[in-house]
């Protein structure tokens, strides 16, 4: 049984990695119902919250059906790491997450983010103050290193252990690669097989199917894996993995009818939370996803990403399945 804190998560846990953009409460709650076992908020500017900015503290929505859930923070300070992790826990999520491993470029160059690799002294400074500002988990989510001379990660998951953290998600990419190439997970198999290591070890990079969830299970022995873009229209995965991962056995896709229905879900909480303008707008960057490999499918994703009324892109949904559906009847007689 895999631990974080007090929080049981199974015996071989998936999470939802924080996405920028991506994460939010409409997509959790879909990645949730298809087995999603620990998720994140998108990550959170620390100065942000501490300037009470609108957009950060939107992000600290978390509803109750999705926990165990986290609230992931970012920063270069201390002292605004320490008052963002109080202004966190006020809202009572399941653990506190710090991001040392976002590469873009606007948040590196604040400081924060992939570029606290460079200062390991600070990274663990930063750690510190969090861990001290709250009675919750603290874990962290990073990467190898700054660049292929710099994979300092084996050091960086001793010393965090050593300030408190209870748990850490690799990915397995240098900030320098973004996520261009193969991600590497020698390194983080070997930060698992580290004898001082008490702390479950995630894997995150590449995950995108229950076949290599399960070789990595078994070639690098960490303690559960973090999905990121595998999941983007896909929440499916989820429960893909662990009926592969138990069985040995494929589950079937799912079919038109399935994907509408998810899609249209997603859409309805998409459009309730941040209201019918930006949750139509925001949504449009899923639809391609949702619809991936569909044949002739170029006229309705024009349909979708031009509509402006939740009741027209509605329309649009329904009209998707009746098509698909008729088609495959046809092809079938």
């Amino acid at each position: 049984m895999i631990k974080i804190g007090n929080i049981s998560l199974g015996e071989f846990p998936l999470l939802l990695a924080p996405m920028e953009d991506v994460s939010d409460p409409p997509f959790r709650a879909v990645c949730k119902q298809y087995g999603a076992d620990l998720m994140f908020t998108e990550f959170i500017s620390s100065e942000g919250l501490i300037r009470d900015a609108m957009k950060s503290k939107k992000k600290l929505d978390v509803f109750d059906y999705e926990r165990p859930i986290g609230i992931q923070i970012f920063g270069g300070d201390e002292e605004a790491m320490a008052q963002a992790t109080e202004i966190v826990a006020a809202v009572n999520p399941d653990l506190v997450d710090i991001n040392f491993g976002c590469p873009v470029k606007k948040v590196v160059c604040k400081g924060a983010g992939a570029a606290v690799l460079k200062d390991i002294s600070l990274m663990v400074r930063l750690t510190e103050a969090v861990v001290k500002s709250t009675h919750l988990p603290v874990t962290v989510k990073t990467r190898l290193g700054w660049d292929d001379n710099n994979k300092n990660i084996l050091e960086v998951a001793e010393r965090l252990q050593d300030v408190g953290i209870k748990a850490l998600s690799i990915h397995g990419r240098t900030r320098s690669q973004l996520y261009k190439g193969e991600a590497d997970w020698t390194l983080i198999a070997d930060v698992k097989n580290n004898s001082r290591i008490q702390i479950p070890i995630f894997g995150n990079g590449d995950i995108d199917s229950p076949q290599k969830t399960l070789e990595y299970k078994n070639k690098f022995g960490v303690d559960g894996v973090m999905i990121g873009r595998a999941a983007i229209g896909y929440p499916w995965i989820f429960n893909e993995i662990k009926h592969f991962v138990k069985t040995g056995e494929l589950l079937q896709p799912p079919t038109i009818a399935e994907r509408v229905e998810v899609c249209r879900i997603h859409l309805q909480k998409s459009v309730e939370w941040k209201g019918e303008i930006v949750g139509l707008f925001e949504m449009r960057r899923h639809y391609s996803q949702y619809f991936k490999n569909i044949e002739n499918f170029k006229e309705f994703r024009s349909k979708l990403v031009t509509q402006n009324s939740f009741v027209e892109v509605l329309e649009t949904l329904n009209e998707i399945q009746h098509h698909y559906t008729f088609a495959n009847e046809v092809s079938l007689n």
